[in-house]
């Protein structure tokens, strides 16, 4: 796990140093630059040591040096490549490198190299002999990469606070993406925070030439559901067993390391059932499982991890923490996350993250099978919903909403009050926003007063509309909603979440669910084995039985929270006081103080603001 950055035009080795400056948290094990100085050619990197930590020393390049890589990620099916590539009369000069496959890979494959990479990646290969600079992003966008075309310059980087450390690239606020961070909660590619930068978008290549100065974006991969129906014949536990075995999988090539590693460990059926393929794959007392819980005990899921720890036999660390100590990290956390976003899941994420690297330096996460297999509140809420949106005239659900906001406001975890506002809120609009609304900061109707102006609800969800548009009315509700959880918020919220919370603390983090072979089963499976009744993940704990305590498969989803909307209440009152640029900031105070008084639960607006705040405010 790395952090990369490069540029060609207008630039010197400062700016290069600046950029890799504003990485050293990706990789402090070491770093490694080039400079063309014939076409004004600058790559470097930032190394977390994990495979081959004595030969994987970037910029790699080819013999003839001709090809040369900056990488960040892993390539989980690398030793089956390099196998293919000698057939084909590649010279490899590292024993097992991985960087090295995606040399001789791009020689013989180009572009459909991307296609056979099993992995998690962002790279960037320079081509000498075509004078070409091409990026690269894996199938889910688990590894970021931020890029900038101009006249003058064209930069790319792991991070957008690397990127503009570019001094012809500045920190102009782009607008638009302002208003899509508190219309989601996060903001969808390929826009960024600040003006004329992008996110390559996850399973997207662009490719840059240095003489025209042209670049060309495209999609090489993109998750999208095809039920095969033939399956819905198939004898249920032929679907179990090919399931946990795709999953044991998955879990042995991850274990994959030259370094110390360790699993996420919750108690949830997600992470628990990693343990227990990771006991097939490994001694048991190899394996280390860490978790952090809280004093508070309807935020804590501790007992649950050590439960599973002890069923398994495996070597188990926590840490309870009060819910002060986490909030005392606000700043910090805030301050160091590249661009704002809405999860407040970031703080125990960084906490946890913060205590497995003290002993290991790579995990594994349960990260994606939620999106995968239907394992949110919301797909179980779709059937009441439509049945309410087309029996309810719009005046009663006026009468019902106005009722819900007089509901005694609860600071407790997923409370009543907070789930039934934000259902009726998203019903409110058109099936197409509801997904989006119901997670939003800011409801649609809202936004003008936030911005002080008129907003185009189309632009503002312009993504979302396009998908809805995309899968057409032969796809129900739940494919449908499986595609918006898969294709924005896994992509664009949680792989966020893990990647940061885990480079900040220079931890590489595994997403076991997102292999490959396992995501492309789900892709294939029926939403009846995803979603039964009111019954989640349906195959996952069909395929469990027997394997977890029963305690484990039947509880309930928690979610790994904490207290926000008590923290908000008693956060200093000067973290308050900033501006954020184009935002009413009597609109924002008045919904703190309703927020403080008890008034109204504005939680999920206060912290995106916050967020905001600390990374491009006032």
């Amino acid at each position: 796990m790395c952090g990369i950055a490069g540029f060609s035009g207008t630039g010197n080795r400062d700016d290069l140093n600046a950029m890799m400056g504003a990485m050293v948290h990706r990789g402090p094990d070491g770093s490694g630059t080039f400079h063309s100085e014939s076409n004004q050619v600058f790559l470097g990197h930032r190394r977390l040591s994990i495979i081959d930590p004595p030969g994987g020393a970037q910029p790699m390049w080819d013999e003839q040096r001709e090809f040369g890589v900056v990488f960040n990620g892993e390539i989980y099916n690398h030793v089956e490549l390099r196998s293919v590539l000698e057939q084909h009369g590649h010279k490899f000069l590292t024993s097992h490198s991985d960087t090295e496959v995606l040399i001789h890979g791009w020689k013989q494959w180009g572009a459909e190299l991307l296609i056979r990479l099993n992995g998690m990646f962002a790279f960037a290969i320079y081509d000498r002999q075509s004078q070409r600079i091409f990026l690269a992003r894996d199938r889910f966008g688990e590894k970021p990469l931020y890029y900038s075309v101009r006249s003058n310059v064209f930069a790319f980087a792991s991070e957008l606070t690397a990127l503009i450390q570019h001094g012809e690239i500045p920190a102009d606020l782009d607008h638009v993406a302002l208003k899509k961070l508190f219309a989601y909660g996060y903001i969808p590619s390929p826009r960024a925070l600040w003006r004329g930068c992008n996110k390559l978008p996850a399973g997207h290549w662009l490719e840059y030439d240095l003489a025209s100065g042209v670049s060309h974006l495209r999609s090489y991969w993109k998750f999208q559901l095809e039920p095969d129906e033939r399956m819905a014949h198939v004898d249920e536990a032929q679907l179990v067993d090919e399931f946990r075995s795709l999953l044991d999988q998955s879990v042995a090539r991850r274990m994959m390391s030259d370094v110390p590693l360790g699993i996420f460990l919750s108690g949830g059926i997600d992470s628990s059932s990693i343990v227990a393929s990771a006991t097939i794959v490994a001694e048991k007392d190899t394996i280390h499982t860490f978790c952090v819980g809280f004093e508070e005990p309807s935020f804590d899921e501790s007992p649950f991890a050590r439960a599973i720890a002890e069923h398994f036999g495996v070597v188990h660390s926590e840490r309870i923490l009060s819910m002060k100590s986490a909030a005392d990290l606000i700043p910090e956390v805030l301050s160091r996350l590249d661009e704002p976003f809405g999860d407040a899941s970031i703080i125990p994420t960084y906490l946890l993250s913060a205590f497995a690297r003290e002993q290991v330096t790579v995990v594994l996460s349960g990260d994606g099978s939620d999106e995968l297999l239907a394992g949110y509140d919301p797909f179980v809420a779709l059937g009441p919903a439509n049945i309410y949106a087309s029996v309810i005239p719009s005046f009663i659900h006026n009468l019902l909403r106005g009722m819900a906001r007089r509901m005694p406001v609860s600071q407790k975890n997923m409370a009543l009050d907070f789930k039934l506002n934000r259902t009726l809120t998203g019903l409110s609009y058109p099936k197409p926003l509801w997904n989006p609304v119901w997670m939003a900061p800011v409801e649609p109707g809202e936004m003008a007063d936030l911005f002080g102006g008129s907003v185009d609800v189309e632009e503002l969800y312009e993504e979302v509309i396009s998908l809805w548009d995309e899968t057409g009315p032969e796809k129900d509700l739940t494919d449908r909603t499986l595609e918006f959880f898969t294709r924005f918020y896994l992509q664009e919220d949680i792989l966020f979440k893990a990647d940061r919370a885990a480079m900040m603390n220079s931890l590489e983090s595994r997403a076991v669910f997102l292999d490959n072979d396992l995501s492309d089963f789900c892709r294939r499976l029926p939403n009846k084995f995803k979603l039964r009744g009111r019954t989640r993940k349906y195959l996952l704990k069909k395929a469990m039985k027997g394997i977890l305590p029963e305690n484990i498969i039947s509880r309930r989803k928690k979610g790994f929270g904490i207290p926000l909307a008590s923290w908000l209440k008693h956060l200093p009152e000067s973290w308050f006081h900033g501006e954020v640029t184009g935002l009413n900031q009597q609109e924002v105070s008045q919904r703190w103080r309703q927020h403080r008084s008890g008034q109204i639960d504005h939680r999920l607006f206060l912290w995106t603001w916050l967020n905001a705040r600390f990374v491009c405010g006032q």
